[in-house]
C-alpha cells in the first residue's frame, strides 16, 4: 500500500483541561500518514483517483479549528475517525505534538495508528 503524508500541519485550536488552556488556543501540530492506492491515479495522470491532500488538510484545519476539546487523547482520535470515514482511507497513522505543554520548547504529544495497513 501506498502513503499519502502531511507533515507539520499547525492549527490553533482550543484544547486542554487547566483554567488558563480554557481561555486560549494553542497550536497542535499534525503528521499524518494515510494508506492509499495511487496506482490509477499515477496511470491516468487524474485527480480524480488522487487521494487529494488539499481538500483533506482543509477538511482537519476546520475540524480542529472548531473542537474544543479537553484531552488531546479526544482530538486524534476524532480526527482518525474524521480520516478513516470521509476519505475512504483504510489506514491512518496520526502524530499530534503538543510543543510547549509542559514547558518551553518541550515536544509532547501521541501517536496513534487506526485501520488495516495492507501490504
Amino acid at each position: 500500500m501506498d502513503i499519502v503524508f502531511l507533515g507539520g500541519l499547525k492549527i490553533d485550536t482550543l484544547i486542554g483541561i487547566y483554567d488558563w488552556e480554557r481561555q486560549q488556543r494553542q497550536t497542535v501540530i499534525l503528521d499524518i500518514e494515510m494508506a492509499f492506492d495511487i496506482a490509477k491515479a499515477a496511470d491516468t495522470d487524474d485527480i480524480r483517483y488522487a487521494l487529494d491532500y488539499k481538500t483533506v488538510s482543509d477538511r482537519i484545519i476546520s475540524f480542529v479549528q472548531a473542537s474544543e476539546f479537553f484531552l488531546v487523547e479526544r482530538l486524534i482520535s476524532e480526527i482518525a475517525e474524521l480520516i478513516l470515514g470521509e476519505f475512504a482511507v483504510p489506514w491512518v497513522k496520526i502524530t499530534l505534538n503538543k510543543k510547549g505543554a509542559i514547558g518551553s520548547g518541550i515536544d509532547v504529544g501521541i501517536t496513534i495508528e487506526r485501520g488495516v495497513k495492507s501490504t
